[in-house]
């Protein structure tokens, strides 16, 4: 990925005409970098009728030297900055637009095809419109009897019935970053850079989505149904199980307790099964509350954020796109069974394929009543640096390391040894090695943060170890777990 400097916008006048009107509008025009020789236009690239598209590209004859037209196909779409075309120019031309996505992506799950990759669904500054309801305006749909006696089959009535009970609870969210003014001022302003869903979480105020979705956001704001607009700041998040949890921060104490808290699935992931009827809702591509329903394709499934895999995650076919990242989830009852975030993209155009991945509420739940109660994720630790995994295979040993045991953390409290070298011989010594934790087995890093996850900060755990990495010299030692801190509340 390269690391530009983001553009700085440059309108200028085209004018469009189709069969019926005539209008000139904006097209905006970014410098690439800080040169003022190569520009870049970028304007919609399909549109509704033929007339449209031929007049709009013969109107960008007079562009300025060496400058580009792109399309949704070009080769370097993914290292190029997105651009934010004017609301305006969507309605006129028709709903396809340029569609750029970000271009973090998630590395592919050991169970699942190596070639494929994991798009994030957060969506660029979206260039899709639609007519929005006023502000203060609520959905108003026929109650069960009225659809009846319009002669709705009871399948569409129940999605009808799952949208009416969860709209109200689904938001979008507006990434801000900074951006400097100009190359000539030290002036800065937070513009667009992305956008996602979430769902609001209590009468509070409190809002939850993905990490992604907030990630680097200088600021954060939250539009609900009515289309009403909130700053909102993040209270605290976990990137390696991408959650993260947002308060409005001005809403009158009044109107946040006629917010609609969803309502979770009592079930837990592993009550879940391959067949049940789901459905999404979200923001794709900036067009919000957008419905769309399928099956859970899938159980069990991971998702790598980095360094961490977040396990059991939802395998669903139903329709999810950029934007939908932190949109809810549902079962038939209209229930959150998972946090919308991921699609398999083996193709790299980042659009739905039919396979889509939802991190499971049951898994959000802790992270989110931790954040609400402390502020952060409270994640349990030993307090000890590991060794490389290679050297254990290498000698035939299934566990984990002990490298080192900083003084003071509870590993060390509890007799923990580490790996040194021996001053006289200049021999290393290899330290303690993990092979367990209470009753489970360890046998990588993996295995011991995974088991870590299902412990609280304080409880006492039974550490069995291998002294030296010796098979013949193991122990069992007690160790109260200290805390990891991974993101402090702002």
């Amino acid at each position: 990925m390269l690391h530009m400097k983001p553009p700085r916008l440059f309108p200028r006048n085209v004018e469009i005409t189709r069969r019926t009107s005539t209008a000139t509008l904006p097209l905006y025009i970014y410098r690439r970098n800080k040169t003022f020789g190569r520009c870049h236009a970028v304007i919609l690239h399909a549109y509704s009728d033929p007339e449209t598209s031929s007049t709009v590209k013969k109107t960008l004859t007079n562009l300025p030297e060496k400058s580009t037209l792109l399309s949704n196909n070009h080769d370097n779409q993914q290292t190029c900055w997105p651009c934010c075309l004017p609301g305006s120019l969507a309605p006129l031309l028709g709903l396809s637009a340029l569609i750029t996505l970000s271009a973090a992506v998630l590395l592919p799950a050991s169970s699942l095809p190596s070639a494929w990759a994991f798009t994030i669904l957060s969506e660029p500054t979206a260039t899709l419109t639609q007519q929005p309801l006023s502000p203060g305006m609520t959905l108003q749909v026929p109650d069960s009897r009225t659809l009846r006696q319009l002669g709705l089959f009871e399948e569409e009535i129940e999605n009808i019935r799952v949208f009416q009970q969860n709209t109200p609870s689904v938001v979008n969210i507006t990434n801000y970053q900074a951006v400097q003014g100009s190359r000539f001022s030290m002036d800065v302003e937070n513009v667009p850079s992305g956008l996602g869903s979430g769902f609001i979480w209590d009468k509070m105020g409190h809002v939850v989505t993905n990490y992604h979705v907030i990630q680097g956001a200088s600021e954060v704001t939250v539009t609900l149904l009515d289309q009403t607009t909130w700053p909102a700041k993040v209270l605290g998040a976990d990137p390696e199980k991408d959650v993260a949890v947002l308060q409005l921060t001005t809403m009158p104490e009044a109107q946040s307790r006629q917010l609609r808290p969803v309502q979770l699935a009592e079930e837990d992931a592993g009550d879940l099964l391959v067949g049940q009827k789901v459905y999404a809702i979200g923001n794709p591509f900036g067009l919000d509350h957008t419905l769309t329903k399928g099956i859970i394709s899938g159980l069990g499934r991971e998702l790598s954020t980095g360094p961490r895999v977040i396990k059991n995650v939802i395998q669903t076919d139903a329709a999810i796109n950029p934007g939908n990242s932190g949109g809810v989830l549902l079962n038939s009852q209209g229930r959150v069974i998972g946090i919308n975030t991921a699609i398999a993209d083996p193709t790299g155009k980042g659009a739905s394929s039919g396979v889509g991945f939802a991190i499971p509420i049951s898994l959000a739940k802790g992270l989110v009543d931790q954040i609400l109660e402390f502020g952060r994720v409270l994640r349990p630790a030993l307090g000890i640096n590991l060794g490389p995994p290679q050297l254990l295979k290498q000698l035939g040993i299934d566990g984990v390391l002990v490298l080192e045991v900083p003084q003071g953390s509870p590993a060390y409290k509890a007799g923990v040894q580490g790996t040194y070298r021996d001053i006289a011989s200049g021999a290393i010594i290899l330290g303690d090695v993990i092979i367990g934790i209470d009753d489970k087995p360890v046998k990588t890093y993996s295995d011991l943060l995974d088991v870590l996850d299902e412990r609280r900060v304080g409880d006492t755990v039974k550490l069995k170890l291998l002294r030296g990495g010796d098979e013949q010299a193991q122990e069992v030692l007690p160790v109260q777990l200290g805390e990891r801190v991974l993101v402090q509340a702002e």
